[in-house]
């Protein structure tokens, strides 16, 4: 086997640091004094620690270059670069071809030290996504990271977002139930849900009817407002169920408070005594309390008024 030997200058440093030792590492190469050797293993070690770490550095921006180049590939126009220099990107993803698609921004910044040691900085972006439901994803994220770890990650990510999406729209959301407001016999009672679809719509309708007492209702009163992030524009509608004009009445209130992504349904059982104008007082009136209970809106004491001014109210417990 070729051996290449140390060639000395006077300060004693070694020029060439590349050898192919035939010797036990205990003895000491040919042609060096005893008490050289410990020097030339030391910058040997150095040299190859050195030369090692510049082979896993090339090895590991490689392994990243390569990334980026498939996920651009696969996801063409939704995969953006921000700031290449800073390892800076953002992805476009949708919950598919459903209208209006649901849509959320993964933003990634990839460390130096991605993906050998360090997992990727991300941030989701999506305006519709609050408290349990971000920290569900961000969960799946990091547990996907966990069991992957050392691997490029970013695809099964960003699949990951897109599954979570696909589930958000399909699912029946959870359905929040207001405190009552009584006058002259009638009552009205607020319902709510977050809605990103008009699918997940028609599902609370169902579900609302399933409760005997709401589908005994006279009327269920209701509106919604989707905002479509792919086109910055809201899909919105409203139902009177023959209370005239009160559906178009609680749209114009969602509007007014500039809520988004969101149901409110208003039922009414008559008391058999016409309250007049003060009955959109007491729809508004339901639909705004419960927007500001569940963090829609914010709180304020001015009462919606009626156009004969208002009635004394009782309130009673959620069912």
């Amino acid at each position: 086997m070729h051996q290449c030997t140390p060639q000395w200058r006077s300060s004693n440093k070694i020029e060439i640091v590349s050898q192919s030792l035939t010797h036990p590492v205990s003895s000491p190469p040919p042609h060096t004094n005893n008490e050289d050797f410990p020097e030339v293993l030391g910058v040997i070690n150095t040299s190859f620690c050195s030369l090692n770490r510049s082979c896993e550095s090339s090895m590991q921006n490689s392994i990243d270059i390569e990334e980026i180049e498939a996920l651009s590939s696969i996801y063409g126009e939704e995969w953006c670069v921000i700031d290449e220099a800073a390892r800076i990107f953002c992805i476009k993803i949708c919950n598919g071809l459903e209208k209006p698609k649901l849509t959320a921004c993964l933003q990634i910044i990839l460390p130096h030290e991605y993906p050998s040691t360090s997992p990727p900085i991300y941030q989701i972006n999506a305006a519709w996504l609050r408290g349990s439901e971000r920290a569900k994803l961000a969960n799946s994220l990091e547990d996907l990271y966990v069991e992957n770890m050392g691997e490029s990650i970013l695809y099964l990510w960003v699949e990951k977002v897109r599954e979570f999406l696909v589930e958000r729209s399909q699912k029946l959301p959870p359905i929040k139930h207001g405190e009552s407001i009584t006058d002259r016999r009638s009552t009205f009672q607020p319902h709510l849900a977050p809605v990103v679809s008009p699918r997940q719509v028609k599902m609370i309708l169902e579900k609302l009817y399933e409760n005997k007492k709401i589908a005994s209702a006279t009327h269920n009163i209701y509106a919604y407002r989707i905002y479509c992030e792919d086109k910055h524009s809201f899909l919105q509608d409203c139902e009177d169920d023959g209370e005239t004009a009160a559906g178009g009445r609680l749209l114009h209130l969602l509007q007014i408070l500039d809520v988004r992504n969101v149901m409110v349904v208003v039922s009414r059982w008559y008391g058999g005594i016409l309250l007049g104008p003060d009955r959109f007082k007491h729809i508004n009136n339901c639909a705004r309390n419960i927007l500001v209970e569940e963090g829609y809106a914010a709180s304020t004491k001015t009462e919606i008024i009626g156009d004969t001014g208002s009635e004394k109210m009782s309130s009673s417990r959620k069912f």
